[in-house]
């Protein structure tokens, strides 16, 4: 009845945990929320033009100011080689769709993003290490350099400008998902590797739902000369459109005079929030765990200094009140054991102290 493909589909850990973090008293740790707070209320009035069908590639406007700032950034993405997305994820599915095939070797990082790996073993992707020589070299590499999903690094220059003189040497094409860069709180490099990509075959994508509005789904996607027009056909195979009203909303807060005011606002929320959470961690976990305090994002990863599969201590904990995502789930191959993924950015300082108190609990009953 099913295509071969189903039979390695798996569901979303994050979504289902997701589905429980609204009970009352809940306290999550787990997804990558924004925090409720920083969502921005819209009252804007709606042209008539923006109910009906639109352009595949998106709003102009919209894209001349996407590729505005790419330019900035460095990124070779003119207006004509940017496209807005249904979200970002949307972007790993497009992706997937021009260049993974049933055993495609794919270059990952060593953890990498959940719902990237879900989409790529969908349709049969082979995972090597991004951080070392496969046999046969990888087609597609998948990085998240900067405040990276689940880790929180930020890749150093040096990483950045030898990653891409892999792809352009190995004939790869890089795939760079970029949506936590403007969640910066301390210095880093954060030149996209996508800059240094002006010979070779690339695809650079970011999204607004961290800086604005998750629930409006909206992102977007620049490419190089040899890919941009087929991923644009395959969008317009999946969903003809992204959504119009959605793109309003976002052009309306992105050419707003005070859109940079927003975004340092933004980092000095999460930047307080952020060593709040790492204060407490000290308190609950620093006998029991080590972590690297990260320099944008929105997560720490702790690895526990007893390497226990975290998996089994999920439902113990969400029975308590408290969600967290266990490391293990993130490996493209053979898991990193006792690695937990923390989000800080949706609990306040009150919720968050009590959570990891009730976390440390469940761990020690349970190990």
């Amino acid at each position: 009845m099913f295509s071969q493909r189903i039979e390695g589909l798996r569901p979303s850990p994050i979504r289902s945990i997701l589905e429980v973090i609204d009970r009352p008293g809940m306290i999550s740790f787990a997804g990558g929320l924004p925090a409720t707070e920083t969502l921005p209320e819209w009252s804007g009035s709606v042209p008539p033009s923006v109910l009906q069908y639109g352009p595949t590639e998106g709003e102009p406007d919209l894209r001349e100011a996407v590729s505005r700032h790419l330019v900035d950034l460095g990124v070779d993405a003119p207006v004509e080689r940017v496209m807005i997305l249904s979200g970002s994820q949307q972007g790993i599915d497009l992706v997937a769709k021009l260049l993974v095939d049933p055993g495609t070797v794919t270059a990952l990082e060593e953890p990498t993003y959940l719902a990237a790996l879900q989409v790529f073993r969908f349709y049969g992707a082979q995972f090597v290490d991004v951080a070392e020589r496969a046999a046969t070299p990888a087609r597609l590499a998948y990085v998240v350099p900067t405040f990276g999903n689940p880790t929180g690094a930020c890749m150093s220059d040096a990483d950045r400008d030898r990653l891409a003189q892999r792809c352009l040497r190995e004939d790869t094409v890089l795939f760079e998902d970029d949506p936590y860069r403007d969640l910066v709180y301390e210095p880093c490099d954060r030149t996209p590797i996508a800059a240094r990509m002006t010979d070779g075959s690339w695809i650079y994508q970011g999204s607004f739902s961290k800086t604005f509005a998750p629930g409006l789904r909206l992102g977007f996607i620049a490419a190089s000369r040899d890919l941009f027009d087929k991923l644009v056909m395959i969008k317009q195979a999946t969903d003809l459109h992204t959504s119009r009203l959605s793109q309003h909303i976002v052009l309306d807060a992105l050419t707003d005079p005070g859109w940079a005011a927003r975004l340092n606002r933004l980092a000095d929320f999460y930047r307080e929030r952020r060593d709040t959470f790492d204060a407490a961690l000290t308190r609950e976990f620093g006998d029991v765990a080590t972590w690297e305090t990260p320099k944008g994002g929105l997560f720490f990863w702790l690895r526990l200094t007893q390497r226990v599969d975290t998996r089994p201590l999920l439902a113990a904990a969400i029975e308590r009140g408290v969600a967290f995502m266990p490391g293990e789930e993130f490996s493209p191959s053979r898991p990193e054991l006792g690695t937990m993924r923390l989000n800080f950015s949706h609990a306040r300082a009150d919720d968050a102290e009590r959570g990891l108190a009730i976390l440390r609990r469940v761990m020690f009953a349970r190990f």
